[in-house]
This record gives C-alpha cells, structure tokens and sequence, in this order.
C-alpha cells in the first residue's frame, strides 16, 4: 500500500524519534518548522514539550493543515506561525527560548538550504543550547548540505536510524528497495573552541 509516500517516510522517522526520547521531551520548548501536516510536533505536544509549529507565510493552505492537524488530534491551544525561511521577520525574532528544532523533510529543494539554514542559524545562535532535529531523504548521490554546514559553522551528528527502531521495513522503506534513503541529523552550533 501506498501510505501517500511524499509525505510519509520522513515525518514517520522524526515521530519515532521523539516517541523514543519522549523522556526528555516534558517541559522542552519546541519549533517545528515547514511543519506541514505537522506529526512530528504533534508527537512531541502529546509527549509534554511546548511546542510552536511553523510553516512559511506565503503558504496560507499548508498553515490551514497544520491548524487542522492540531484540532484533529485535540491540541486547539498550539500556536501556528508562518515563518519564511531567510527572512528575519517580527515573527521569527519574537519566538521564545528554544531548546528543539524540528523539521521533517525540509531539505528538499536545494534552491531553499541557504534560506533554511540562516533561519536555522539565526534560531541556534540565540540559544547556543538547542540543536536541530531533521530528517531528510537523501535524493541524489552529489546532494550534501555539508558544505553549507560548514560556512554556517554548524556541526551535525549524524543518528543511525536501527538506533530507535526505525529502520523497520514498514515504517519507512518503500516497497521499492533504494527508493527511500531517509538520514537523521541533530545539527547544532559548532562552537569556536572546537567543542
């Protein structure tokens, strides 16, 4: 079955992740950005964290989801911004302390890595203690955000998905082996004195 397989795979493995943390998850202050349908910060809401999603401005449908999402799954109260990447708009500015970032799939169109990643930049240096949580497929063999990483100064642990048990063939292989290769990264500031 073909479980909508352009969402699924990436949303499905950040979940699984939190689902697995959900331990340390109470209390933790949360932005899940380009939330889209928005599962993983739902998770992380169920799992006691307070948690801000997000998704671009200029994309009234994709916020209207994430507001259904949230009614949908009995969570009226989470506040729902748009924010567009590489803008320092009133809104990204005004967002309060941050301890998680979350995006599920967010790079996916190389021309939007630069806008994402001085967002994302933006969002670690204000608090130096967060770190960012993303899945993504990798979607050809030239594709690395390596390099960007570096120039932003950021520096990325790479989590073996069999680490939390999401390496299982349902939940994020497609029924076409090699289709999917979904990698997940916890990227935080590269501090100056190399720790």
């Amino acid at each position: 079955s073909q479980h909508g397989t352009h969402v699924w795979p990436c949303a499905v493995v950040l979940a699984q992740y939190l689902w697995a943390h959900r331990s340390s998850l109470p209390g933790k202050r949360v932005l899940e950005v380009g939330a889209g349908v928005s599962l993983p910060g739902l998770v992380a809401a169920k799992c006691g964290a307070e948690v801000v999603l997000s998704d671009g401005e200029e994309l009234p449908r994709c916020l209207r989801s994430c507001r259904r999402s949230c009614l949908a799954n009995g969570l009226p109260r989470l506040p729902v911004l748009g924010l567009t990447w590489g803008r320092l708009a009133p809104a990204l500015l005004a967002l309060p302390p941050l301890d998680i970032i979350l995006g599920s799939d967010v790079f996916f169109d190389p021309k939007d890595f630069e806008d994402l990643l001085t967002t994302v930049y933006f969002l670690l240096e204000k608090n130096p203690h967060a770190q960012f949580w993303t899945t993504y497929q990798v979607r050809s063999a030239d594709w690395s955000i390596e390099a960007l990483l570096c120039k932003w100064n950021l520096k990325t642990v790479r989590v073996p998905l069999h680490t939390f048990g999401a390496d299982k063939e349902h939940l994020a292989s497609s029924s076409l082996p090699g289709r999917h290769t979904i990698e997940m990264m916890i990227i935080s500031l590269a501090r100056s004195d190399g720790t």
